[in-house]
Parts: C-alpha cells; sequence; structure tokens
C-alpha cells in the first residue's frame, strides 16, 4: 500500500480485460511513503514543486538506439545489443561514445548537451534521454 499527501498528482489504472483506463487526481501532494514487505520506509517530503514521475523509453526508441550503436561500432547483424548494454563492454572508447551520440542527435533531430552525454553509459541511457529531450522540444 502507498500512501500519498500534498499538492497534486494524477494516478491511471488499466483493467486488462477492459482496456479501460480510468484516471483521478489527487491535490495537494506534500509527502509519498510506500511500505515494502509490510516495512515502512521514511515517507519522501516534497518541496512545493511538480512531483513528476518517468518511466522507460519506448521499445521502439530502444530498438533504434541499439541499431545506431551497432552500425557506429561496426559490430555484426547478430551480436546482442539491448537496453542493458553497456557502451564500454561493446567495446566504445570516448570517441566512439561521442560519435554515437552524434549519430543519434542526426538520427532524432535532437541536441544532447555535453553533461548530459557524458551520463550515458548503457543503450537505456542514452533512448531515456532522447525522449525526454524529444519531449522536452515538443513542449
Amino acid at each position: 500500500m502507498a500512501s500519498v499527501t500534498g499538492t497534486s498528482i494524477s494516478m491511471t489504472s488499466f483493467k486488462a480485460a477492459s482496456l479501460q483506463a480510468p484516471s483521478s487526481r489527487i491535490c495537494n501532494l506534500k509527502s509519498v511513503s510506500f511500505p515494502v514487505n509490510r516495512k515502512s520506509f521514511t515517507p519522501l517530503r516534497l518541496q512545493p514543486l511538480r512531483f513528476h514521475i518517468s518511466c522507460a523509453a519506448k521499445p521502439e526508441t530502444v530498438t533504434k538506439v541499439c541499431q545506431i550503436v551497432k552500425k557506429q561500432l561496426a559490430l555484426p547483424d547478430d551480436s546482442a545489443v539491448s537496453g542493458e548494454s553497456k557502451f564500454s563492454a561493446l567495446g566504445a572508447d570516448s570517441l566512439d561514445t561521442v560519435e554515437i551520440v552524434m549519430g543519434l542527435e542526426e538520427e532524432f533531430g535532437i541536441s544532447v548537451e555535453e553533461e548530459s552525454a557524458q551520463s550515458i553509459a548503457t543503450v537505456q541511457d542514452a533512448a531515456d534521454l532522447i525522449e525526454k529531450l524529444i519531449e522536452n522540444k515538443g513542449a
């Protein structure tokens, strides 16, 4: 069970049988508490800012990033590259990583700041950053 109190949060739940998505909104969100296995953790106290929960990138984005990484690193088509794949484990050095980021920028029509680029270690990191930048670009 989770308890939520304070400013504002929207929730959507899906019913598998009917695929309906009823939603509700809670206002005045100030703290969030998630007990796990009957053990409670200290509630997260939030400042009067936006509370934002983000999910992992779409599978299509991850797949496209995997293809670009394979191309930039000249990996064989049968090589296993997934969201969890670390660039370093795939044999990428810092120059390769820069080239991967440049390829992603070109493919997705985005611009990645140097600080953000340095935080990318896995394919999933890259895909999540791309979706975030695309979302911000559209806002």
